[in-house]
């Protein structure tokens, strides 16, 4: 492209091959990347192109829009345009079968790229058995332990725990009601009063009753 061309030869055959009405400004936008012309110099080429008659020139209000001179494209009869009425139709459908396919592709993209590899999987496998087998090797080790509780001795535990557990909180409601009467006349609150006696509560301690 010479520096006397300034560029009207690619604006010239962009407008003819797209046949469709652009403002200045627009093919700018869409030439200034490809071919680094300046925004002056495509006005002033268009501008210099419909002097010359080679593309038409319309202007709304303070806007002119540019579009190729359509007498030099054959006329299109109603056959012609039935014909690409239905080409475009064709290649629509084309379109939104293969944007379908895409997306249905980038799913299973998605999935795979998500998905353990071959040797991943191969990896865990070995993790895991390796695992099963320390824990097998500990349920045999305490099987055959001779020290290992037996249902009676776990039954009698808990029984003891149950016994116990009753007497604490027996005497902690003994405790409660004691300190309740007490505290009927005494003039000062009852922290101040745990506090003056040296009484640890439950509470204090951070112990509660077991669950059953």
């Amino acid at each position: 492209m010479s520096k006397k061309d300034n560029g009207a030869s690619v604006i010239l055959a962009y407008l003819n091959e797209k046949n469709r009405p652009y403002s200045a400004q627009d093919v700018f936008c869409n030439l200034q990347k490809q071919h680094g012309l300046g925004k002056t110099a495509v006005v002033k080429a268009m501008e210099l192109l419909a002097l010359e008659g080679k593309i038409k020139e319309k202007i709304y209000g303070k806007q002119k829009i540019y579009f190729a001179d359509q007498a030099q494209f054959k006329d299109v009869n109603d056959a012609d345009l039935k014909t690409m009425d239905r080409q475009i139709s064709e290649l629509s459908a084309e379109v939104q079968s293969l944007t379908q396919s895409c997306r249905q592709l980038d799913a299973e993209l998605k999935e795979l790229n998500s998905s353990l590899t071959t040797e991943e999987i191969v990896a865990e496998i070995q993790e895991l058995k390796a695992e099963c087998s320390g824990c097998k090797a500990r349920l045999e080790k305490i099987k055959s332990s001779a020290n290992h509780v037996t249902p009676e001795e776990k039954e009698k535990v808990y029984k003891e725990r149950d016994v116990y557990v009753k007497e604490w909180k027996k005497r902690k409601r003994l405790a409660s009601d004691m300190m309740n009467a007490i505290l009927e006349g005494y003039p000062k609150s009852k922290k101040e009063f745990l506090e003056e006696v040296g009484v640890e509560t439950d509470e204090d301690c951070k112990v509660a009753f077991p669950s059953t």
